[in-house]
Formats: C-alpha cells, sequence, structure tokens
C-alpha cells in the first residue's frame, strides 16, 4: 500500500506565462486517475485553440495504464479542440511506458518547468 509521499496530491491547474500548467504529484494510477483528468479537463475546458496545456510531471512518481490512458484521452480531445499538450519533465519511468506503449512520439516533451 502506498503511503503519503507516494500518494498523489490533487493536481493543480493555474495559467503561467500565457499556458495552462497542470502540475502533477506522486502517482498517476488507477486510484488517481479521476482526479488527474478532471485537473486535466478543466484546463482543457479554460484553454483557448492554438494554446498548450503543459503538463508538469517533475513531481510525479509513477504512473500506470490508468494514468497513461487519462493522458492519451485528453490528448485526443486537446487536438479535436487545437490545443497542444505537453510534458514536462516526465520520469524516466514514464518515458518508459510511452514507449513500450509505442505512445512517446504523440507528445512534446519540455525537459524541466521553469518558473
Amino acid at each position: 500500500m502506498a503511503t503519503g509521499a507516494t500518494h498523489s496530491d490533487r493536481p493543480t491547474a493555474r495559467t503561467e506565462r500565457g499556458r495552462s500548467v497542470v502540475r502533477v504529484s506522486g502517482e498517476m494510477d488507477h486510484e488517481h486517475a479521476k482526479e488527474l483528468h478532471a485537473s486535466l479537463a478543466a484546463a482543457l475546458d479554460r484553454a483557448p485553440a492554438g494554446s498548450d496545456i503543459v503538463v508538469d510531471l517533475q513531481n510525479s512518481s509513477f504512473c500506470d495504464s490508468s494514468g497513461l490512458n487519462v493522458l492519451l484521452s485528453v490528448r485526443l480531445q486537446a487536438l479535436n479542440r487545437g490545443v497542444h499538450l505537453v510534458l514536462a519533465a516526465p520520469s524516466h519511468q514514464m518515458i518508459r511506458l510511452l514507449e513500450f506503449t509505442r505512445s512517446d512520439d504523440l507528445f512534446t516533451y519540455l525537459p524541466v518547468m521553469t518558473d
């Protein structure tokens, strides 16, 4: 069972330098998929066409298929609205998951999210 250190804090969404940023911490797993989806959907609802939504993964410790499915689903919704979903600072585990599922080419990556 995961401890408070590995559990996901509720993802936070805000606007930084003209783009939506959703900061994720802890695990993106089955237990936290609904919260992640809700935060990303809210950011997508506010994002104008042509803008970016940056998913800051710097403090995310793990992603399973549930978390990946949320990212893929929101990516498709964003694409249909003319919004670009960007992953910032994905962990080595996240990159491996994306490569293993052959979805690594579907996203743009930023090495780190700067304030």
